[in-house]
């Protein structure tokens, strides 16, 4: 049987303004890891602009292994952790490869229609933006960890 997370009578879907902010947390993540990226392609052409086909798809993968590490592996990434909302299945699992991609897809047609696709919340019931309609999964509001003493 897949894990499941163990807090899922205490949690909520997550608002935009929270959503947004582990965006903007993230987009830093990933622009670090792109010029990381560009780095070592410019290196390793002695100074020239790589447009090598191989470099560009390459740049198309990063944020599909980014957000599929993290997404699959705990549900939230940096962002996610910090704005305290993760990433699930419907039924409180961790999101799978294909869900992961699709989640993508509706990021990118969401931004394509000048965020419409995050606005959707405000009209869907249970606070779902296309890329959660896409992929069949939601975000959530993760209760604070109880201190320990």
């Amino acid at each position: 049987m897949p894990h499941v997370f163990a807090d899922l009578d205490e949690v909520y879907f997550a608002g935009l303004f929270r959503r947004l902010a582990a965006i903007v947390y993230d987009s830093l993540l990933l622009g670090a890891i792109f010029m990381l990226y560009g780095f070592i392609g410019v290196s390793l052409t002695g100074g020239e602009a790589n447009e090598h086909l191989a470099f560009q798809l390459i740049a198309w993968v990063i944020p599909f292994l980014f957000y599929g590490y993290f997404w699959r592996r705990a549900g939230q990434t940096l962002g996610m952790l910090a704005w305290r909302i993760r990433v699930q299945t419907t039924q409180g699992q961790p999101i799978n490869a294909k869900q992961t991609f699709l989640r993508l897809v509706g990021g990118l047609c969401s931004w394509a229609c000048l965020g419409l696709g995050f606005l959707w919340l405000f009209i869907d019931k249970e606070k779902r933006t296309w890329p959660d309609i896409f992929s069949g999964t939601q975000v959530v509001v993760v209760p604070k960890k109880k201190k320990r003493m």
